[in-house]
Parts: structure tokens; C-alpha cells; sequence
């Protein structure tokens, strides 16, 4: 067992170098650092879409339904820290009174570009990090914490720079398919179909759904699904007063037992089961 097994220490570190790396659109309730080494990829967070190069560098607020769409037939490699900030804000302490939180709280999902001698000290650290991550003794857990408040700190002089009034996609497709994600974002409350986004987006429903399976790896329907039961587990854990069939309603489903099944389908539970583990959290929590 490693002294970070022993300790549960909510910070997790990985890299990733898979051909065949695939995922579903998720979210978790930790904030997350996202290194992109190499591959081709288009990474869809909430309403936004970046298409990455190496060297890209995202902070995600965890909650965010977000998946990366990585193209098979190249060589994928990225490196993810998953942290709880309460676990970071128990580290600050006098004189560290930065907040170093402040880019996921007020940017929440955000990308930077770094290059030559940022891209170098950002890739050496992520290294350096995981290799004391691996090992076990109490010097190599107290150098980790160490290398990873220094991260948080350059990240946090990187995000000074202010934020990028634009996005830029390298084609039409990928202005479309933003088009189309602003639309879900708007509407997805609603009673959606392709006619109607046809008619608002002036543009194909044939095209549309081609050209959004082909950016995003997934079809409109499988996203729209996604995002309303991601805003149900949201609502299931901030509006405890409300029944499990109002928010079915409120996320923009009209049958209760439609609800069930696409919940149980993506989060692997019903929503009663669900909400009562989150009740069993709590109850935990405060003993």
C-alpha cells in the first residue's frame, strides 16, 4: 500500500497513451487539470468545442459535461489530474494567500496554449509528479504536494492573460457543430427535434447530424440525453425538496419511465438509487 492509499488523498494523476482511447461524455465532482501531449482530438466542454495540438493545457470544473473525441488512427497521449479543491484550500495556508482555485472557479473550463519553455517546465513537472506519485514513501508523498502547489501557482500566472474573445475552428464543421451545441444549451429543457433545429440553424438535418457524429464521436440525441442527465444528477444533489418526476420534467423529459431508462442506461443506477446514495453521503458525512 503507498503512503497516498494510506492517507486517501483525493489527487489523482495518470497519463494515458492509447490508439484506441475512448470515452463517454461524463462529469465528476472533482476539478481537473488536462495535458494534451500528442494525437488528434476535439475535447467538447458544456457549450464549447477545442480542437487540441500539443501543448494544450485545460482546467476544467469537473462538473461540466465534457468528453474528448480522439481520432483512432493516431497516437493519443494526455496527462489528467483529478483534485478536490477543498483538499487544496486545507493546504493554503499563510503566506500562501493566493487564491489558486480562481481560474477553475471563475473561468471554470478554460484552454491555454503553451509553448517552447512554458510547454517544456509544464511537461517536465507532470513527470516529476507522477513519478513521486508512484512511489511510496513519505518524502515522495511530501515532494507531491510540494511540485503540485507549484503547478496550481503557474497555472495561475497563466490565467492572468486575458481570455480569448474568440473561437477559432479550423473549418465550417466545427463552427456548425458549436452552432448546434449553443442550440441543445438553449433549449434542451425543451422538446427538441431536428426540424426545428433545421429551421433555426438554417442548415440540413441530414448535415447536421452528420457533421456533429463526425466532430464529436456522438449523435445530437446521445448529447441532448447526456446533458439533461447530467443536469439532473446536478438538480438531485442542490434541489433535495423536489420529486424524482419533477426533475424528469425539468430536464426536458416527458415520460417518467423514459427518464429511468436513459438514467439507468448512463449512470448505471435508477434515479431513486441514485438519490439515495446521495442522502447516504450526506448522512455519512455529517456523523
Amino acid at each position: 500500500m503507498t503512503m497516498f492509499q494510506q492517507n486517501a488523498v483525493p489527487i489523482e494523476i495518470g497519463t494515458t497513451s492509447d490508439k484506441q482511447f475512448q470515452m463517454q461524455f461524463h462529469s465528476h465532482p472533482h476539478y481537473e487539470i488536462y495535458y494534451f501531449h500528442e494525437g488528434k482530438v476535439t475535447y467538447l466542454i458544456g457549450d464549447k468545442i477545442y480542437v487540441l495540438s500539443s501543448g494544450d493545457l485545460i482546467i476544467m470544473h469537473g462538473m461540466t459535461l465534457h468528453c474528448p473525441n480522439v481520432d483512432p488512427n493516431v497516437e493519443y497521449s494526455r496527462t489528467i489530474i483529478h483534485f478536490d479543491p477543498s483538499y487544496v484550500q486545507s493546504m493554503l495556508q499563510r503566506p500562501y494567500t493566493i487564491n489558486v482555485l480562481k481560474p477553475f472557479e471563475e473561468l471554470r473550463n478554460h484552454k491555454l496554449h503553451l509553448i517552447d519553455q512554458d510547454k517544456q517546465q509544464i511537461e517536465d513537472l507532470l513527470q516529476r509528479l507522477q513519478e513521486f506519485y508512484q512511489r511510496g514513501d513519505l518524502i515522495s508523498f511530501n515532494r507531491f504536494h510540494v511540485l503540485f502547489l507549484d503547478l496550481l501557482f503557474i497555472i495561475y500566472s497563466y490565467c492572468q492573460k486575458p481570455l480569448e474573445n474568440k473561437l477559432e475552428f479550423p473549418s465550417s464543421k466545427e463552427h456548425h457543430v458549436q452552432s448546434i451545441i449553443f442550440y441543445i444549451e438553449e433549449n434542451y429543457q425543451q422538446d427538441i427535434h431536428l426540424e426545428a433545429m433545421e429551421q433555426s440553424l438554417h442548415l440540413s438535418k441530414y448535415y447536421l447530424a452528420k457533421i456533429f457524429k463526425e466532430v464529436t464521436g456522438s449523435t445530437i440525441f446521445t448529447y441532448l440525453y447526456q446533458r439533461r442527465i447530467n443536469q439532473a444528477k446536478v438538480s438531485f444533489l442542490l434541489e433535495k425538496n423536489k420529486t424524482i418526476t419533477e426533475i424528469c420534467y425539468q430536464v426536458g423529459f416527458k415520460h417518467h419511465a423514459h427518464f429511468s431508462r436513459v438514467f439507468k442506461q448512463l449512470v448505471d443506477c435508477t434515479p431513486e438509487q441514485y438519490r439515495k446514495m446521495l442522502r447516504h453521503d450526506a448522512a455519512t458525512e455529517n456523523e
